[in-house]
């Protein structure tokens, strides 16, 4: 049994779908996350380059634009809410669909429908809890991983192509592995490894330029993003007696600022710093809900928290999850108080 308990049969039965696969889709979760775009950019990358195949990434929404760049030319690109019907053409047309970084269909949304009905085998390669992995083939799921992009990886080592050798690894396929890895680990500052720091070591080694990543991760911002950062922290961080820090930025803070999807990500880890919080709960208000991200120390169940009170879940110490009015409070301005209940619920 190889790394992350990836057997040789599973390995061979992913080999055979590969091999007969000829349309392969490939998709993830809504609202895709740089490990998201990663692992899907990669796997595309390696089946049009290496096997040949007719491969595409389908994902429910467009990226944003602090992310697209880990999607290379390369790879094509659908998203379901700027061409609907592309994508659901698409989705009838393939005699493979693998999922990546999402524990089932039901996270690919407005997806759903159409890959659940679809009569081409299904494999996935995932590392939340609870996969629903009745649905599929062959699956790959594990939590104890920093991401989807480490378990590709070793995954399509393993394929008898690839042989164990990196190098042999598409450069885009390479490129956008260490890029989804190094996003859900936060640049290697949690969920992290041996495997981690191995698969890494092994990408360097084959090529990728780790400066390049990281200029691109982290200095491309807009002015924008900076500024709603400071003003977020300064004037609505809240940290009640439990250690629970909170911040909800809701609709008029984020349209004053001109902040674009993706422009506050990495907010949610920043109040773990201070030395007597114990959790970090960050919300953004959409439409009808807030999108609710957390993140926790160790001994600290972001997980727990997330599943209990926010219909979410995800990693022990990184989750997420919705909360809406007025099914779960009358309104964004009933968020605080909800807050602090939970804070005395997951941390007392």
């Amino acid at each position: 049994m190889a790394l992350y308990g990836i057997e040789t049969e599973s390995i061979r039965a992913f080999d055979a779908l590969l091999e007969s696969g000829r349309t392969v889709t490939v998709t993830a979760h809504t609202h895709p996350d740089g490990d998201a775009l990663g692992s899907v950019s990669a796997l595309v990358a390696y089946l049009r380059e290496r096997r040949g195949k007719d491969a595409a990434a389908v994902l429910p929404d467009s990226p944003a634009a602090t992310v697209r760049f880990i999607v290379p030319d390369s790879v094509p690109l659908l998203c379901h809410d700027t061409d609907p019907e592309a994508c659901l053409a698409r989705i009838a047309a393939s005699d493979l669909v693998i999922l990546l970084d999402a524990n089932g269909f039901s996270r690919t949304e407005g997806l759903q429908e159409a890959f659940e009905a679809s009569p081409a085998p299904k494999a996935l390669i995932d590392h939340h809890v609870g996969p629903d992995t009745d649905r599929f083939r062959v699956a790959f799921s594990t939590p104890d991983v920093s991401s989807a992009s480490e378990l590709l990886y070793y995954v399509l080592l393993e394929l008898p192509d690839i042989g164990g050798d990196a190098r042999r690894l598409p450069a885009d396929a390479a490129r956008a592995l260490l890029t989804g890895m190094t996003t859900d680990t936060n640049n290697f500052a949690n969920s992290v490894y041996p495997g981690t720091f191995r698969m890494a070591a092994e990408l360097l080694a084959a090529g990728v330029d780790r400066d390049a990543v990281l200029a691109d991760l982290y200095n491309r911002y807009r002015e924008n993003r900076v500024r709603v950062m400071g003003y977020l922290q300064y004037e609505k961080l809240r940290i009640t007696p439990e250690g629970l820090a909170f911040i909800v930025a809701t609709r008029d803070i984020l349209e004053r600022f001109d902040v674009d999807e993706g422009e506050t990500e990495g907010l949610v880890n920043i109040p773990l710093s201070i030395d007597r919080v114990k959790m970090s709960i960050l919300l953004k208000e959409e439409k009808d809900h807030f999108r609710v991200s957390i993140r926790s120390k160790k001994g600290f169940s972001a997980r727990a928290c997330a599943m209990a009170h926010f219909h979410g879940g995800g990693h022990e110490n990184a989750s997420g999850g919705k909360l809406w009015w007025p099914a779960d409070i009358p309104g964004p301005e009933a968020a605080d108080a909800y807050l602090e209940q939970v804070s005395r619920a997951c941390l007392s």
